[in-house]
């Protein structure tokens, strides 16, 4: 017979897996595919290098 602490371990280990699998379905969901490739740009559209390329018309990355 599984005593209270032993029940709970094992609600919270499955909670964390769930919680786990539930924030990896959000992320990787097809329609936020946009907006995180516009997020992953941010840091470049502040970088002047990466500016004036993209103004030269340099395509490479």
């Amino acid at each position: 017979m599984m005593n209270g602490m032993v029940l709970l371990y094992i609600l919270g280990t499955f909670s964390a897996i769930f919680g786990f699998g539930a924030i990896c379905w959000w992320a990787y969901r097809p329609a936020h595919k946009k907006r995180f490739e516009q997020d992953a740009m941010l840091a470049l559209d502040s970088d002047p290098l990466y500016q004036n390329r993209h103004l030269a018309g340099d395509e490479s990355k």
